[in-house]
């Protein structure tokens, strides 16, 4: 390989020097991702944003938030408003969290430390990612203000598995959000394309030896390989019965997208259900998570707590998901947006917006707090020409 190979093989996987923050011309989450596709790597560009096969529920996710419209409430005293919700029990101060998202140093040097500090600041909760460039214990250890759940996936060897659970109990981490949807890996065009790769500078902190990296192959996604050599395709509902035997903290079934499992779950024991389709990097052409939110609250939202992930883009986004059933929203490719503009203050800024805008919308929709949102509030687009 000559020096123009290995220069260009760089800039395909390391973040570029940015300028200081500047949001004079960041307004909304969208300006954050132009500016994060525009100085990203290839390599961390394409995995942060595509989704499996045609992307079809990539694009519905967004699209489907648009297809619902608000029904606003008009002359109410709107001078004192509160964001505060609950999630498992406890306050959190807005009903808007981070997603788990892998190697997110992939974006910018600091990383998920950045991400979860931004989220502290702001009084919601992060989820670290099972596959982070950071550590259970140096993420605790750094942000020890920010609630934070960590993001589990069943490894072949339980071992493994049961290790993470003990880590994350014991740095005070405050729930396990085991993801149920991926005992096969999504098809990702872009990653294979790519021959997705980290640079040789980072490892999967969470884990020594081989299991800290990304195994090299000449014609496919590392990410793929690692999954497939990893995580475990039997993996079925007795084994969130044993991860109820090694763990007493509360758990959260992230995947679900149909009543049917979400009753399932509940008599398993979860405490909690996210309805996510894997930021549609799973199974193509499954409904968008605002889609299927409805019947899964509808089924087991008066038992337990009903988040949702994915497509959330604006304020707007959030007031609607509430209304629909969900306690609280988590977005994931937002707040990388943000960390790839400028580390913790962008991830801020992005976080800020979507407070604001939701903040709005809940006081122009007539509302005071998260209680006053109503069902009939929201309303599918047809709505209107059936009248």
């Amino acid at each position: 390989m000559n020096l123009l190979e290995i220069e260009a093989q760089k800039s395909a996987i390391m973040p570029p020097t940015r300028a200081p923050p500047n949001y004079s011309d960041f307004v909304c989450v969208d300006d954050f991702e132009q500016f994060a596709l525009k100085v990203l790597p290839v390599n961390a560009k394409d995995y942060y944003k595509s989704g499996a096969c045609a992307q079809e529920t990539l694009r519905n996710n967004k699209e489907a938030f648009r297809r619902l419209r608000i029904r606003p409430r008009v002359m109410r005293d709107l001078s004192k408003r509160t964001l505060v919700t609950d999630a498992l029990g406890h306050p959190v101060q807005i009903p808007i969290g981070v997603s788990p998202a892998a190697m997110q140093k992939l974006a910018h040097e600091e990383g998920e430390i950045g991400n979860a500090a931004a989220v502290g600041e702001v009084g919601g909760i992060y989820i670290l990612s099972t596959i982070s460039t950071t550590s259970i214990e140096e993420l605790a250890e750094k942000t020890p203000q920010t609630t934070k759940w960590f993001q589990l996936y069943i490894y072949r060897d339980r071992e493994i598995t049961k290790s993470l659970v003990q880590r994350a109990e014991k740095a005070g981490y405050k729930a396990l959000v085991l993801t149920v949807d991926t005992n096969v890996f999504g098809t990702r065009y872009a990653d294979i394309r790519n021959k997705f790769n980290m640079p040789s500078h980072l490892k999967l902190a969470n884990f020594s030896g081989k299991l800290s990296q990304l195994s090299n192959t000449s014609d496919s996604s590392s990410l793929l390989a690692y999954i497939t050599s990893q995580l475990d395709e039997t993996i079925n509902w007795s084994d969130v019965t044993w991860l109820k035997t090694i763990t007493k903290l509360p758990i959260v079934l992230k995947g679900i997208l149909t009543a049917e499992d979400a009753k399932i779950g509940v008599e398993m024991g979860a405490s909690a259900i996210m309805v996510s389709n894997h930021g549609g990097r799973q199974l193509d052409y499954v409904p968008a998570s605002i889609e299927a939110l409805p019947e899964i609250a509808k089924a087991v939202g008066h038992k337990v707590d009903v988040y949702l992930d994915g497509g959330v883009r604006y304020g707007t986004d959030v007031f609607k998901a509430l209304a629909l059933g969900a306690k609280m929203v988590f977005v994931g490719r937002p707040a990388l947006w943000g960390l790839a503009h400028s580390g913790k203050s962008g991830v801020r800024k992005v976080l800020d917006i979507l407070i604001n805008e939701f903040d709005q919308a809940l006081a122009l929709s007539g509302c005071t707090s998260v209680g006053e949102i109503q069902r009939e509030m929201v309303v599918h687009e047809t709505y209107y020409s059936k009248l």
